[in-house]
């Protein structure tokens, strides 16, 4: 089991930890659930902030699961709603955290599952792929998806991962895939 703890905030290389150890970043949409994702992997409530308002998240999180081990919660993309001056700032931030951390294990993409793989999460998985960072797609939101359709959205999923990544069902609210995820997270802070 991860123990997990608040490590810092950072809106800029500058203020991030030493990047030394392992660590596996968490990206998402605004609306993906990405830090309800965290909470339940991590099984600590709270830890990254959740909220009905999209785009809370504005900086790097860091959370400390062990001796040099952390995993980063990154803002959200695709909120519309901020202004473009925050929305350059937040593209900002994520150029220079994929540029400059060797750290980097391995980065989890939550994408709704109800609303599949978008152009958005299309451009991330760029990035990730431009960092070699490897990629593991919490296709979150399952439990509110009948079984074919889930099945036809994974399988969609891995196709366009084209073997460059790995995809799972998720559901943050009914722990669907948490012990999955986990295992992913540990293989890689492990490697």
């Amino acid at each position: 089991m991860l123990q997990a703890t608040f490590l810092k905030s950072a809106a800029s290389w500058k203020q991030y930890p030493e990047d030394a150890g392992a660590e596996v970043a968490f990206a998402g949409r605004s609306n993906s659930g990405k830090s309800s994702s965290i909470n339940a992997i991590l099984n600590r409530r709270g830890l990254a902030r959740s909220s009905k308002t999209p785009g809370r998240t504005q900086m790097l999180q860091f959370f400390s699961v062990g001796e040099q081990r952390r995993i980063v919660d990154l803002p959200g993309y695709g909120y519309a709603a901020a202004p473009l001056r925050v929305r350059r700032q937040w593209e900002g931030m994520m150029s220079d955290y994929f540029r400059r951390r060797g750290s980097l294990r391995g980065v989890f993409v939550v994408v709704d599952a109800r609303r599949g793989v978008g152009e958005l999460d299309l451009r991330m998985l760029d990035v990730c792929a431009a960092a070699e960072a490897p990629v593991h797609l919490l296709m979150n939101k399952c439990d509110r998806l009948k079984r074919g359709v889930l099945t036809e959205t994974l399988r969609e999923a891995e196709r366009l991962l084209a073997g460059t990544g790995t995809a799972q069902e998720f559901s943050a609210l009914r722990s669907v895939g948490v012990e999955e995820a986990r295992g992913v997270i540990e293989s890689w802070l492990d490697a």
